[in-house]
């Protein structure tokens, strides 16, 4: 460790270990040390009982090998967006590099590391020895992970053996020490994040995988730690990597769907660079890593390539599919209304997730569940299946269906209305019917609105929306519905208070917080008609669909 982050780590361990986002960043080089820190902090966070929080009890893990750069700081950025207490690992991980590879000439630049996870706002660096995070140096053997070796063979694991067991492992590690609630990956390194996705699911790791775009220079080269080691003609070189996968998306937008077409045009350019000696040009679906005789709807179009001795990796994402609508925004932004109306004009499936959570609510007060008992609640949602169906005629409710039997209009009852929030707010509930929402998706055609659709339920959405308006207009709509239905005693005053608490407890909530996704297009209300709204929101569809 550099004598001048280790005085800024004494420094902050004067401070005594109290200084948040905003403060300076801790340095932890041992497992124990950080565990002391993790553990003081939950315990100084206060408890909720309804879900909210002002401050968030989410921790975020961004786990990196350092020499940080562009890519790493973008998935720091949304992390610090997303958590009240962000951890960034930075450990050079022994276990996957073979004998051949470069681990004495990987990038180790700590000073410069620190200095960008200061300026990010991380809260607290872990990097760990070897001998701390493995044990002793002469021990010869670790218990590792083993991924599905289906998932092993195909693309970086047909030339890189052990790598992927290496990674699982010390991800695996890592999320025991911190103890994260969301850990943040890139979808550069698409092998890895596939075999992450699927250890959580197979041992049941209380983590969500967050997948965060690829960053690219302005050449379109993706960035990468390995890309310093490039001469400047042989960074020119490097951009025909991506050049080859835009000449399969070229290809994929005029409607070729079968794999060898696509995948010539992808080494038609990379062979035309005599520098570059490619490793694999292979067509996978995203989340097993199987061959694709073709795309339906989704293929992972995935490259490695050599530039002189730098081995460089990248990938692009091909959807056969409709575009996804997702509307996101604050509460009375009119976002259901304008959903319903976007979806009838375009012939899409509205999905009515307010009204799933209702189903699921109707159903565990039909079967004389108590509302707070969670773990039974849990089971009843995971085994019912829920059906929408659009209604033909504008303004008419979606039909709802749940386990066969039609309660579209049950759930409209007043004690359904009075325990759904209690039920929505329980995290098995959420992570089922978000699970149930995503399946309805898969296909694309589809338009739905809440306040994480865009961010959390499909943050690879075609179109995103973040509609909002100002509380003072919200308050104005709110009170006019309000006395359209012969409710009069409440002053607008009132009402703007009422939406304001709402918004500030549905930003901070622990639970799906209120956020607006970085590529979202935000529309302000105020001066519009729900038509206006409608149509622009149709035309911004229809540009996708070109």
């Amino acid at each position: 460790m550099p004598a001048r982050s280790t005085k800024r780590r004494e420094f902050c361990t004067l401070l005594g270990g109290d200084l948040h986002h905003g403060g300076l960043v801790r340095w932890f080089t041992s497992t124990v040390e950080l565990r002391q820190f993790l553990s003081r902090d939950r315990r100084a966070q206060p408890s909720t009982d309804d879900g909210h929080d002002a401050k968030s009890r989410r921790v975020g893990l961004v786990p990196t090998m350092g020499a940080l750069h562009e890519g790493h700081l973008s998935l720091i950025r949304r992390a610090r967006r997303e958590n009240r207490l962000v951890v960034v690992s930075i450990f050079v991980n022994p276990l996957q590099f073979a004998p051949s590879e470069d681990l004495g000439r990987y990038p180790r630049q700590p000073d410069a590391d620190f200095d960008l996870c200061q300026q990010a706002g991380v809260d607290a660096v872990f990097a760990p020895s070897v001998e701390d995070l493995y044990g002793s140096a002469e021990q010869a053997q670790f218990t590792q992970v083993t991924p599905p070796l289906t998932m092993l063979k195909p693309l970086c694991g047909a030339a890189r053996l052990g790598h992927f067991e290496g990674v699982a492992t010390v991800v695996l590690k890592l999320f025991n020490i911190v103890s994260p609630q969301r850990a943040y990956f890139g979808r550069k390194d698409a092998q890895q994040l596939a075999i992450l996705q699927r250890m959580v699911q197979d041992l049941s790791c209380p983590v969500t995988i967050v997948p965060c775009p690829t960053v690219r220079a302005a050449d379109g080269l993706a960035v990468s730690s390995r890309n310093q080691y490039l001469t400047p003609q042989q960074r020119q070189d490097a951009t025909a990597i991506y050049g080859s996968l835009q000449a399969a998306e070229q290809q994929f937008s005029r409607g070729v769907k079968t794999r060898e077409p696509l995948l010539a045009a992808a080494r038609a350019v990379v062979e035309a660079v005599a520098s570059l000696e490619p490793e694999y040009i292979e067509l996978v679906h995203p989340r097993t890593l199987e061959p694709l005789p073709e795309i339906n709807p989704t293929g992972l179009l995935a490259i490695a390539a050599r530039v002189g001795d730098t081995r460089l990796i990248d990938n692009v994402l091909l959807r056969d599919r409709r575009p996804v609508i997702a509307i996101d925004g604050p509460a009375g932004a009119g976002k259901s209304t304008v959903a319903r109306r976007v979806a009838h004009q375009l012939e899409l499936l509205y999905l009515d997730t307010g009204a799933m959570y209702r189903a699921v609510t109707w159903l565990v007060l039909e079967t004389n569940t108590p509302p707070d008992d969670e773990a039974v609640i849990a089971e009843l949602v995971r085994q019912s299946t829920i059906r929408l169906l659009s209604p033909q005629e504008l303004g008419q409710p979606t039909q709802v269906w749940i386990n066969n039997q039609d309660v579209t209009r049950d759930i409209r009852l007043t004690r359904v209305a009075e325990q759904v929030s209690a039920i929505a707010a329980q995290p098995a509930v959420r992570q089922e019917l978000v699970k149930q929402q995503q399946y309805y998706g898969r296909d694309g055609g589809i338009v739905l609105d809440g306040r994480d659709i865009g961010t959390h339920v499909f943050p690879d959405a075609e179109v995103k929306i973040f509609l909002t308006a100002s509380v003072q207009e919200r308050a104005r709509r709110r009170q006019a519905d309000l006395q359209r239905q012969g409710q009069l005693n409440l002053s607008l005053e009132d009402i703007e208070q009422s939406i304001y608490q709402r918004d500030r407890k549905d930003s901070t909530r622990a639970i799906a917080p209120l956020r607006k996704a970085a590529d979202a297009i935000e529309i302000q209300t105020d001066a519009l008609s729900i038509d206006q709204v409608v149509e622009a929101i149709v035309d911004l569809y229809c540009q996708q669909t070109e």
